[in-house]
């Protein structure tokens, strides 16, 4: 039996107990036991009952039991234990009664049950989602995420005090000063005070200072880590006392955006239950881990923090011994003083191997273990709701990595940099198979009842000590091939960068007694891996040891199947200038002219007609030996179609070009990769993506596909199946953000029906970096169910960067819950009701776009005052030295705005809470005297999901600036003859918060930046606005003292310029934590 009495049974949980030290009340006991067993959502009482939240007659009978406990306003009336009769008056059939009986005993222990607040079944819901999408701070629910934050804020209190009072003494009166301030925001002597104490700081002080907040900001996430974590199962009814979820709490939380709530929702909307599981078993998502420097982080830094989460966790074990919780929390301020001593500032720039290397980390510390975890957990929700047994090899969530073969602008990324990433994710496979069969070969000590198969499989391998168990014969075979595989990648990395003292020994404590692994062969293919594992798991199941084939035998396959035997595949990404000017100089080589003369149609043609001939262009030795004499960066671009094609085609993904924007450049990676032997016949033909960022690219993206798809051989080589890639962060830099939206929905609309047309099976990879500033979306789940309709299909393919993937994927539980949220988003988006914009919105949102963008350009392109203001009321200039990054900030190192990368682009206005990035021409855009534009923009908001979600993240970027932040920094940084021009952007900024809100119709009389507040940043302003008045100040002093190679600059004056820089980053680093979305 279903029920549907949220808010009730939260408001009755609220109820106090009679008396602190007396038994729990009764109505909380009741409310206790039935909230877990009805879906953990709080709706209006007075809403119960009706059109939106029906309630069955055994329903309505429980609401009247409990609302004759409370009082008319709703508040809890005093109650008298329940009778016999109150309780056989309770609906049954679902154990209600027996809890309620059972919990209204004088011998039932008390139950501490938490009121959170959650949105009713259809909207979006916060649990475990990041406080930027929570509007307010909840009193009940979000009070143990206050209590964390205040303990170890007064841990690192105590280890700042003892190690310098002085910078104690300044940190405690900044953040009393942000404190008034975040209380009342009109409150100027709070904020005077703190411009004051920041103008009177020394170096060394400003130094620790800034430090000590970034410290205090990053320890604020990691208990909000945790707390996501906690509400997730606080929203379960998680009972504490017996340390598990009791009535009816299935393995995956129960709310819309987990795959257990969105089952529910589509069964209870009759989608057939064989569709829904025949949907899981074949949609894909791919997340693809980028290297865009949004981290800020050290590595180290962050497996600290990492452990402050889970020590958090740890703390609220209710059997946890006093002297056990004592021994953690001077843990805890064991690992607060470490993060304090330790130097938090990255002094060398990462190499690509070393990005590289921190991707290869989140794999094997995080998800190598939460994968078959939550695929685990998906299988049994399959059973339990739909009555299916998931098939072991379903992998509806796969990775991919850009790290060491995006060599867009860096000149880092070389082919051998490519080859030993590469190597070195092959390498890390290996070893941690090698690891998870060494296990299990212990546990598979059976030695009697095989299949025929695995009879047969253990007859063909020789030389084995296992002769009766036959299972350990095939794993110890597999085991020996592993170590030969290992072997082999050392080998070849010893090779590619001389340093066998670094991988040359790695193995040898794996290798132990698997003598003969000398003769064993590699294994290259994850088939190798997985047909054994296979017959053995098919084997186990058939003989009767099906308990035994879905543990750790399954979680292999699991692993296999996600991971293969190359960890991630790697996409190579290129500009497709580099591919033009390849083709340049080889058909100025070959005599026939200038390729990069020729228009579109004479290239087209070339292409066409070098793509079906049998003769290579050029002979790949000239290329290695320079006989060409084509160039160092022709050479580099053609050896990466080299190093590829000799790789084996599982470690390679896509062939992503940027700044695509004609068919030929597609057909000029086709031609490149057809030369090196890299073709559909050969196997080894990497998809090539065209990725479309630019305004004009997006427009005329359907056009290029209509053109590609009438090339008979390009069809022919596709199988039927293309991808593109839709640029977010740079289409956003183009034209502004809602330009740039309607462009992106209107594009992929056209390619869809551009492929299917020519029956094309089209695929959309996403280039959001998962940030906001970059076109990401914190509320995932909703994000792509606003997506155009028919464009995703079951298919998605995704960009995660920097501080997202920690965000996301930094711990084993908020890495399941991301994976549950995208697997549950890609099923519902397939089942659910699309909205279908009607004309007279398609009219406003292109009057809306066309007004945005004009206002947008005319700003950042248009006006003089623009470029040098950017410079000067921003620290981009001074970014490049936080080493977050191997690539440098600008593709064209000598170019202005137009040739920024889009992160330091966004990174640098959110230093200065200005965001405009995000919000520039929005308020142009959405502004109108017309009433019946108005009336159309608010039927938009309120019934078009896509145009909601974009208005809805803008808002939440507006409630992260401030007015008087912005303003500081252009008083004490920006020329006076620039200072007009601040004016005028942030008088701009008060009209979009504005137009914002009377979009969305809030009835609220407060201001708009008030009404903008988000719960998020409520509790970081108190840091974040004195780190931004402190930096203004070292920008000012930085900015005034000789260059670094002037012979004015002292070696004293060099020692301060040191500190004060030293105490800049910090400051980057701490206002980048306090954002959550840097670039």
């Amino acid at each position: 039996m279903r029920f549907d009495l949220p808010l009730l049974l939260a408001a009755a949980a609220s109820a106090p107990s009679a008396d602190a030290a007396g038994p729990p009340s009764p109505l909380a006991s009741l409310a206790s036991a039935t909230r877990r067993a009805f879906l953990p959502r709080s709706v209006p009482l007075r809403s119960l009952g009706t059109k939106r939240h029906k309630a069955d007659a055994e329903s309505l009978a429980l609401a009247s039991a409990l609302a004759s406990c409370l009082s008319k306003d709703g508040a809890v009336a005093p109650s008298a234990p329940l009778s016999a009769r109150d309780v056989a008056s309770l609906p049954s059939g679902g154990g209600i009664a027996e809890d309620v009986a059972l919990l209204s005993t004088p011998s039932a222990p008390a139950v501490a049950v938490d009121y959170v607040d959650l949105v009713p079944l259809g909207g979006a819901s916060p649990d475990s989602q990041p406080l930027s999408q929570a509007a307010g701070l909840d009193e009940v629910a979000d009070a143990p995420l206050i209590s964390d934050i205040e303990m170890l804020s007064s841990m690192l209190a105590e280890v700042v005090k003892k190690e310098n009072p002085r910078v104690y003494d300044l940190y405690t009166r900044f953040r009393k000063h942000g404190m008034d301030r975040a209380a009342d925001y009109d409150d100027v002597e709070s904020f005077e005070a703190m411009k004051t104490l920041a103008r009177d700081i020394g170096p060394h002080e400003a130094r620790d200072v800034m430090k000590t907040f970034s410290i205090a900001l990053n320890l604020v996430n990691a208990a909000e880590v945790h707390h996501r974590m906690r509400l997730v199962r606080d929203g379960e009814g998680f009972d504490g006392d017996k340390g598990r979820a009791e009535v009816h709490v299935g393995p995956l939380p129960m709310v819309e955006d987990s795959i257990r709530g969105t089952m529910e929702i589509l069964l209870e909307e009759g989608v057939d239950p064989d569709k829904i599981f025949e949907r899981v078993c074949t949609q894909k998502c791919e997340i693809v881990l980028t290297a865009h420097p949004t981290e800020v982080n050290r590595k180290t830094v962050i497996r600290k923090y990492r452990n402050i989460s889970e020590i958090l966790a740890y703390l609220e074990r209710p059997d946890l011994h006093p002297f056990d919780r004592a021994e953690a929390l001077n843990g805890l301020r064991g690992i607060v003083a470490a993060i304090w001593g330790a130097d938090e500032i990255r002094r060398i720039k990462p190499t690509v191997q070393k990005e590289a290397a921190g991707g290869n980390a989140v794999i094997e510390s995080v998800l190598w273990d939460a994968v078959p975890s939550y695929l685990r957990k998906l299988d049994a929700q399959c059973r339990v709701t739909l009555g299916k047994k998931l098939p072991v090899e379903t992998a509806p969530i796969k990775f991919a990595s850009w790290i060491g073969g995006d060599r867009d602008g860096n000149p880092n990324c070389t082919p051998a940099v490519t080859l030993e990433v590469v190597t070195h994710q092959r390498l890390r496979a290996a070893k941690l198979f090698l690891g998870e069969l060494n296990v299990l070969y212990s546990e598979l000590a059976i030695s009697s009842r095989f299949s025929e198969e695995v009879e047969e499989l253990a007859a063909g391998i020789r030389d084995s000590f296992d002769k009766k168990e036959k299972y350990r014969r095939v794993i110890g075979h597999l085991r020996r091939r592993l170590v030969r595989t290992i072997k082999d990648c050392e080998a070849k990395l010893r090779q590619i960068s001389n340093k066998g003292s670094d991988v040359g020994i790695s193995s040898e404590h794996a290798v132990g007694d698997l003598a003969g692994w000398e003769d064993a062969e590699p294994i290259t293919k994850a088939e190798e891996l997985m047909e054994p594992l296979r017959t053995i798991y098919n084997s186990l199941v058939e003989t009767g040891f099906e308990l035994v084939a879905d543990g750790h035998v399954s979680d292999i396959i699991r692993r296999v199947a996600v991971f293969g035997m190359t960890l991630v595949p790697l996409d190579i990404r290129e500009e497709s200038t580099r591919h033009t000017m390849a083709l340049d100089a080889i058909t100025r080589q070959l005599g026939i002219g200038s390729y990069k003369e020729w228009d579109e149609e004479a290239r087209l043609n070339w292409l066409q007609s070098e793509l079906s001939s049998r003769r290579p262009l050029f002979r790949i030795r000239d290329i290695e030996s320079e006989e060409m004499g084509l160039g160092p960066e022709v050479t580099k671009t053609l050896m990466v179609f080299k190093v590829a094609s000799e790789l084996d085609s599982e470690s390679l993904g896509a062939y992503v070009i940027s700044q695509a924007n004609t068919a030929s450049d597609v057909l000029a990676v086709m031609l490149l990769q057809k030369q090196f032997g890299m073709t559909a016949k050969s196997g080894k033909l990497m998809r090539v993506v065209p990725l479309f960022e630019t305004l004009n690219d997006l427009t005329n993206s359907p056009e290029q596909l209509e053109t590609l798809f009438g090339i008979t051989s390009y069809i022919g080589s596709i199988n039927g199946k293309q991808e593109v890639m839709v640029g977010y962060s740079d289409s956003a830099k183009d034209a502004g953000r809602l330009a740039a939206c309607w462009a992106q929905y209107t594009a992929q609309e056209a390619m869809a029906k551009v492929a299917d047309k020519y029956g094309i099976e089209l695929t959309f990879f996403h280039g959001k970096g998962g940030t906001v500033g970059r076109g990401g979306n914190p509320a995932l789940y909703r994000a792509v169910l606003s997506h155009p309709p028919n464009t995703i299909n079951g298919r998605f393919r995704v960009t995660e960067q920097g501080e997202m993937i920690r965000q996301n994927f930094g711990s084993m539980e908020i890495a399941q819950r991301s994976l549950d949220i995208y697997t549950a988003a890609l099923l519902r988006e397939s089942f659910v009701k699309r909205v279908e914009p009607k004309k007279e919105w398609r009219d406003q949102m292109q009057r809306v776009s066309d007004l945005s963008c004009a206002s947008y350009r005319h700003t950042v392109r248009e006006d003089p005052r623009f470029v040098p203001y950017f410079r000067q009321a921003t620290p981009e200039l001074e970014l490049g030295r936080l080493n977050i990054g191997s690539r440098p900030a600008k593709r064209n190192p000598k170019g202005g705005v137009e040739s920024l990368r889009a992160i330091p682009w966004t990174f640098a206005w959110a230093q200065t809470r200005m965001h405009l990035s995000a919000w520039l021409g929005v308020g142009d855009g959405l502004r109108s005297g017309d009433e019946e534009d108005k009336r159309i923009l608010r039927e938009m908001y309120e019934e078009w999901p896509w145009f909601r979600e974009i208005v809805s993240l803008i808002s939440m970027l507006l409630s992260k600036t401030d007015f008087s932040i912005t303003k500081n920094y252009d008083e004490l940084l920006v020329d006076p003859s620039l200072m007009s021009l601040g004016d005028e952007v942030r008088s701009k900024l008060v009209e979009t918060r504005q137009a914002i809100i009377d979009v969305s119709g809030t009835e609220d009389i407060s201001g708009p930046h008030i009404q903008l507040m988000r719960a998020s940043s409520m509790i970081r302003n108190p840091y974040v606005d004195s780190i931004n008045v402190v930096q203004a100040e070292i920008l000012k002093v930085l900015r005034s003292m000789p260059e670094d190679d002037s012979p004015d600059l002292t070696p004293e004056l060099a020692l301060i310029k040191n500190v004060r820089t030293d105490a800049l980053l910090l400051s980057i680093k701490g206002i980048a934590q306090g954002m959550k979305n840097s670039g």
